[in-house]
């Protein structure tokens, strides 16, 4: 009797105490094997291309690029890759667009290790895995109006602490125009106040600090 082949699983994460306790779960699981480990999305891409991992696992937060942009670069290559996006964040602009862009799941670092061997499985069979916290998450927000690129830069200048007049010189538009940028975003993000909206964007996987 042949063996039945182990799912080869690459990690793309770069906080070392994670990685290490990835690999250990992985390691453990008699069905799966670590193909190789990478912490940066740069690095991630060349290994992606020498090992051709079965599943993924992509941290969203790289040092060098997002992890969407890294699973861009992979997928735009390899279209069949089956990756499954690691982080600490359920944010649902985040999630959406990491499944726009092809990911086929979404793991919790705070999901038990018996889960995310789970979610591995069911992603190297085919199917799409997403937590139900995740899910509701996105659902909540499924109608919402999106914020359009000039906003969400309003948005990033006004988290950098850039008052109206600061906003407007980097953006090359008029004060007034970053007060009518400012009412639109406040409107479609419910916030009462600036600081509101920016902890509403960074909740959201809107914008990053």
């Amino acid at each position: 009797m042949s063996t039945p082949k182990k799912i080869r699983v690459f990690s793309v994460d770069d906080h070392p105490l994670l990685h290490e306790g990835l690999a250990t779960v992985i390691r453990s699981q008699p069905d799966m094997v670590l193909a190789a480990e990478a912490s940066t999305g740069k690095d991630a891409i060349l290994q992606f291309r020498e090992h051709r991992p079965d599943v993924t696992l992509m941290d969203l937060r790289l040092p060098d690029m997002s992890g969407i942009d890294a699973m861009i670069a992979i997928r735009s290559e390899f279209p069949e890759a089956r990756i499954v996006v690691l982080t600490t964040f359920a944010g649902d602009v985040e999630i959406q667009r990491a499944l726009e862009v092809g990911a086929r799941g979404y793991i919790l670092k705070s999901m038990p290790p018996k889960e995310l061997v789970e979610v591995i499985r069911q992603v190297n069979a085919g199917k799409k895995r997403v937590p139900p916290e995740v899910a509701s998450c996105l659902a909540e927000h499924y109608a919402d109006e999106a914020l359009t690129g000039r906003e969400i830069e309003v948005l990033q200048q006004i988290a950098g602490g850039n008052r109206n007049r600061d906003i407007a010189e980097k953006l090359f538009i008029t004060e007034e125009t970053v007060k009518v940028h400012i009412k639109h975003i406040m409107e479609k993000l419910g916030a009462s106040d600036r600081t509101q909206a920016v902890s509403i964007g960074v909740r959201r996987g809107i914008i990053q600090l």
